[in-house]
Order: C-alpha cells, then sequence, then structure tokens
C-alpha cells in the first residue's frame, strides 16, 4: 500500500463537496491537485484562500496549501486515485445530466493508468458508475477496466455518495459512516482502503449501483418527510392553529419524528435528488413525486402569502430575511428563499430589500428590480414588512422589542412571541 507522503490524489470540481474534501485528504499527508474549470476557483485556492463559505474550511485550506500538499490547476496530473465531486444538474423535465461526470471521466483518461482507481462521489442516478466505466473502457481499450473482462482489472471503478450538512462538512467528512460501492467486490475494496486514511466513521461496501441508490434514498426520504411537514402547515393555516406547536407535541410520541416546515426545500440534494428515482421510474414513484411537487408549491403558497402582505400595506418597504437554502451558509442553489424573494423584488422593485449576511452582493436574479441589499439593523429601522425566508443565527438574535410594530410573515418558525399580522389566504396550488 502507498504510504500517505506517497499517495497522489486528483479531485475534480472544487466546489462545496471537492474543496473540503480535497483538503481532508491533503491533511493527511496526501498530495491532492484539486482540478477546476474555473481559474478563479483554482487562483483562489492556490493564494491559501476559499471561494464558498463554510466552518474552518478557511483556516484547513490555508495549512495544507502552505505545506504544500493541497495546490490547484485547470489541468489534470497522473495521479494514484482519482475523485470526481463535480455537478449533476437536471433539465427543466427532470431529466438528469451526467455531462460534467463524463466530462470529468474523460478528462482522467488521458492520464489513467494501470494500478489507478476512480471514485465517483458526485450524486448520480443509478448506473453512473458503470457509464464511467465504460466511458474509459472506450476511451482507453489498453486497460482492462472491472466488470468487462474475466481476468483482474488494470483500474478500479467505485461510487462512494458524500452524505454531509452544509456548516459541518469538515467533521462529517471525517465522522460518518461511508458507503462504499465498487463495480466489483475487489474495487470496493481498494475504495475502502483509500476511505480508511480519514474516515473514521464506519465504512460498508456494496455494488455501486447500490451505493447510488442508497443516496438517492436518503435524499427522498427527507423531501418526503419534509413535504408532509409543508402540507401539515398549510392545513393548520386552514384551522387556525399553530403548525410549530402541533409539531412539537406530536414528536413528543416516541415513534414519530415530523421535520419543520418552511418556504419549500432547497439545496443541490433534496430538492434534486428524488427526481433522478421519478425519471428512472416514473411508474412506480408517485409519492417521491408528489413529494416534490408539495414542496415546490410550498414556494408559491409562500410567495401568494408574501405578496399579499405586501399589498395590504400600501407603499410600506419590506425585508426579505434570507436568501440562502438554509441556515448560516453562503450555498442558494435551488434556494426557495432566493425564489420568494426575486418574485417579490419583481413585483414591487425598491420596496423591497434583501438581508443576506453571506452575500457581499445581490444574485443576478435581482438585476434591474431596483431591490437592494442591507444588513439586519437597517431593516429593523426602515422596514414595516419582514418576510422571515432563511433561520439564520443573526436573525434569531433580534428580541420582540425590536420587531413589535413589524407586520411579520415568519415561514421558518423562529419568532414564536411575534404579534400576527393580518389574516393570509390558503391553500396549496401543486407546481407542474
Amino acid at each position: 500500500m502507498v504510504s500517505d507522503s506517497e499517495l497522489k490524489v486528483v479531485v475534480l470540481g472544487l466546489g462545496y463537496i471537492g474543496l473540503p474534501t480535497a483538503a481532508v485528504i491533503a491533511r493527511t499527508g496526501a498530495m491532492v491537485l484539486g482540478v477546476d474549470v474555473t481559474p478563479s476557483v483554482v487562483d483562489t485556492v492556490n493564494s491559501g484562500r476559499v471561494h464558498i463559505e463554510e466552518v474552518d474550511l478557511d483556516g484547513l485550506v490555508s495549512g495544507v496549501v502552505a505545506r504544500g500538499s493541497l495546490r490547484a490547476s485547470t489541468q489534470i496530473e497522473p495521479a494514484d486515485v482519482f475523485v470526481i465531486a463535480v455537478p449533476t444538474p437536471f433539465a427543466e423535465d427532470h431529466a438528469p445530466n451526467i455531462g460534467y461526470v463524463l466530462q470529468a471521466a474523460t478528462t482522467i483518461a488521458a492520464v489513467l493508468k494501470a494500478g489507478d482507481t476512480i471514485i465517483l462521489e458526485s450524486t448520480s442516478p443509478v448506473g453512473t458508475t458503470e457509464k464511467v466505466r465504460d466511458l474509459l473502457a472506450q476511451l482507453r481499450p489498453d486497460l482492462r477496466v472491472p466488470g468487462r473482462t474475466g481476468e483482474a482489472a488494470d483500474v478500479a471503478i467505485a461510487y462512494c455518495p458524500e452524505r454531509v450538512l452544509p456548516g459541518r462538512i469538515l467533521v462529517e467528512l471525517i465522522d460518518n459512516d461511508r458507503v462504499i460501492g465498487g463495480i466489483t467486490p475487489r474495487c470496493a475494496r481498494k475504495a475502502l482502503a483509500f476511505y480508511r486514511r480519514f474516515v473514521r466513521g464506519a465504512c460498508v461496501t456494496t455494488t455501486a449501483r447500490a451505493a447510488e441508490m442508497t443516496k438517492l434514498t436518503e435524499n427522498a426520504f427527507r423531501d418526503v418527510n419534509i413535504a408532509f411537514a409543508n402540507e401539515l402547515s398549510l392545513v393548520a393555516d386552514t384551522m387556525g392553529v399553530d403548525v410549530w406547536e402541533v409539531i412539537r407535541l406530536a414528536n413528543r410520541h416516541p415513534r414519530v419524528n415530523i421535520l419543520q416546515p418552511g418556504p419549500g426545500v432547497g439545496g443541490h440534494c433534496i430538492a434534486v435528488d428524488p427526481w433522478f428515482l421519478v425519471h428512472a421510474d416514473p411508474a412506480n414513484t408517485p409519492l417521491i413525486r408528489t413529494a416534490r411537487l408539495v414542496n415546490d408549491g410550498k414556494t408559491d403558497h409562500v410567495v401568494a402569502q408574501a405578496a399579499a402582505l405586501v399589498e395590504a400595506r400600501p407603499g410600506a418597504t419590506v425585508a426579505c430575511l434570507g436568501l440562502a437554502f438554509k441556515a448560516n451558509i453562503d450555498d442558494f442553489r435551488e434556494s426557495p428563499a432566493l425564489k420568494v424573494a426575486a418574485d417579490l423584488a419583481a413585483r414591487f422593485g425598491p420596496r423591497v430589500a434583501i438581508v443576506e449576511p453571506y452575500a457581499d452582493a445581490l444574485p443576478a436574479a435581482f438585476d434591474g428590480t431596483g431591490a437592494t441589499l442591507i444588513d439586519i439593523d437597517t431593516a429593523i429601522e426602515a422596514c414595516a414588512i419582514m418576510i422571515v425566508l432563511v433561520d439564520h443565527d443573526v436573525f434569531r438574535s433580534v428580541p420582540l422589542e425590536e420587531r413589535r410594530d413589524k407586520a411579520v410573515l415568519d415561514t421558518r418558525g423562529i419568532w414564536p412571541d411575534q404579534p400576527a399580522a393580518a389574516p393570509m389566504p390558503t391553500g396549496l396550488r401543486l407546481a407542474s
């Protein structure tokens, strides 16, 4: 086995998962090259800085870059292990797009040699790892790939999905259990040996297809649970009941664990991955599909609620609190908060102000709307209406005395003591 100091690792994709993963591996003493198509990302990492917000990541990257164990480039180099951590978006019809994954595999093929290990970490439709294998076999006919020859393969190919929580990525990359699926058992064992270098959690081996479906199942389960909470919030509105209290009391049952409602579901995982299962087998996924529609429909419902609140107060300035898809991070991917705020800005223009402590400028969705980016103190002083879209800690810290006279729509339940605003319209419209 190659020692940590001799191991060469290439991580393709330096985003929210790739960069922390590269830094954690580099901390073990391995020589890590992070490859990204964006020159500014490469330059930032090579300067010892980070381009994303994540707890303690800046210090870790600074240290491993200074030590020489992590560097970045737009060009790939030979290595012992290749980790693919690139995006897997979906099209308008919810068909998964694995083009970035296959492009990464094409890039790897140019430098691949016998003895190397290729690991896909990107959340992917079932069968994607096999497609990576087939592409490598096509591009490198001189190498024996696993599962396509009766002889021992020259390279190992496996799938090991990340399963971390933004804000705790560095901790969970190490402590969480990992599911490692190999094209063959031998591939799984080689990938297992690699993860054992930096993972303290249990590492369980299985097939590549089972590992791929495991990741999709985890996120689809959470999406269904959140959809139940979001639907429950609409029923509670109709009944005139506090949904937060109902959930809190229901969860005292030893076998009930309802998640929290909100303005929808965001992020690159939960808002996206269930569609991979629906697309693969639409006839047998009515529950998963409905959960996606419920959660997307909740965003439309919040837009209607917020617009009614603003329209009822002509001339009043409204503060939208938060754009990220969850608390205390700077990730706006698939964010329902961003959609709500952007829709309000498009409708009400300069009356809308955005409070997002994890942004230095407003995203492109606000171009031409006249909306402005302000801080929470300015919002408290200047805005008569507050729409709570993200439960950032700084918003939780605002006491009742500073918001008693505000008209508030709290989609996160962070201000249970807030006096009620005027009645809001109820009813759920399912997105198509």
